[in-house]
């Protein structure tokens, strides 16, 4: 079976329900897109599915490094490749399920990433200017070199700029140049899950409740104690940095949830730049009863034919 369906859409809007339920119909495999979910020991603040929900489907890229280890989008993508192709070898459907759209297109649009060693003395000088200056100094200059790559990136993702850059920089050619496109060779169906704006806050706002409820302050304590630094880029996340500043008593924690949920609710927005509604590959489902019973008859009619 070579088709791939892909689940995409902002955090909190119900992917991974929809994943196990179509995940059960079809026998099929989840494959994780999410650039946080891939650490160990993160797992409140990630809104990982718990072991007993991972059980009912085989869930592939979740839990497979520690925090203090390096991740790319090169190795991720590969990964991704190679346990796509062993679930359709094996006959079964694979449901690539994310909201981190850089990982989603990587694989969906066949990105060759550029080969580029990290130049550590270049980005602790770009760190050293982000933290001098404010990181919209290097974003700008990165609008400069290559608009096309910081149209593609938050100005808030700090750890994405200096790669951009890092890569002008040693390469003399654009980010984005260098990233040539090779389509997968099967045929891939994507189904993409929205609602209102407000209706996705207030998602996103109980979400954030019942992670502080299920015991989030005290996982990010445990990962200090562990000795994860809160400035490892796992713990770099919407959520981490929030409560490891109530941690070390720079805010208190109510304030620390509210930054949590402002936070998300610009995450969310910045995701349909990946996943924008216009994107006519993209079929798009609203959260009902019925959302599980559309997205099977896409199946059927486009992928199981």
């Amino acid at each position: 079976m070579k088709s791939l369906l892909a689940i995409v859409g902002p955090t909190a809007v119900g992917k991974s329900e929809l994943a196990l339920g179509l995940g059960r119909e079809f026998d099929a495999e989840i494959v994780s897109a999410d650039s946080r979910q891939v650490y160990r020991h993160l797992d409140i603040g990630t809104a990982k599915l718990t072991p007993q929900e991972r059980g009912l489907v085989p869930h592939h890229l979740i839990d497979i490094i520690d925090p203090d280890e390096d991740f790319t989008l090169a190795t991720y993508k590969d990964l991704a490749y190679a346990t796509i192709d062993d679930i359709q070898r094996r006959g079964k459907l694979p449901l690539l399920v994310g909201g981190s759209g850089l990982y989603v297109r990587a694989v969906l649009e066949g990105w060759s990433i550029p080969q580029v060693p990290p130049d550590v003395q270049l980005r602790q000088e770009l760190e050293a200017k982000a933290e001098a200056t404010g990181g919209d100094t290097l974003f700008q200059e990165l609008r400069e070199l290559d608009p096309e790559a910081a149209g593609e990136i938050d100005p808030r993702n700090l750890r994405r700029l200096i790669r951009a850059l890092e890569v002008c920089r040693s390469t003399g050619r654009r980010f984005s140049e260098l990233r040539k496109r090779a389509p997968p060779d099967f045929d891939t169906l994507i189904i993409g899950l929205t609602v209102e704006r407000a209706e996705l806050y207030r998602r996103i706002d109980s979400r954030v409740d019942r992670m502080i409820e299920q015991g989030f302050v005290e996982e990010v304590r445990g990962l200090v104690d562990r000795g994860y630094s809160l400035d490892l880029p796992s713990m770099s996340s919407v959520g981490y940095r929030e409560i490891g500043c109530f941690l070390d008593r720079e805010m208190d924690l109510p304030r620390a949830i509210q930054r949590i949920k402002y936070e998300t609710h610009r995450f969310a927005r910045h995701q349909y730049a990946w996943f924008p509604l216009r994107d006519e590959r993209i079929h798009w489902l609203r959260p009902s009863e019925q959302m599980t019973n559309r997205a099977m008859e896409l199946i059927a009619r486009t992928v199981m034919t």
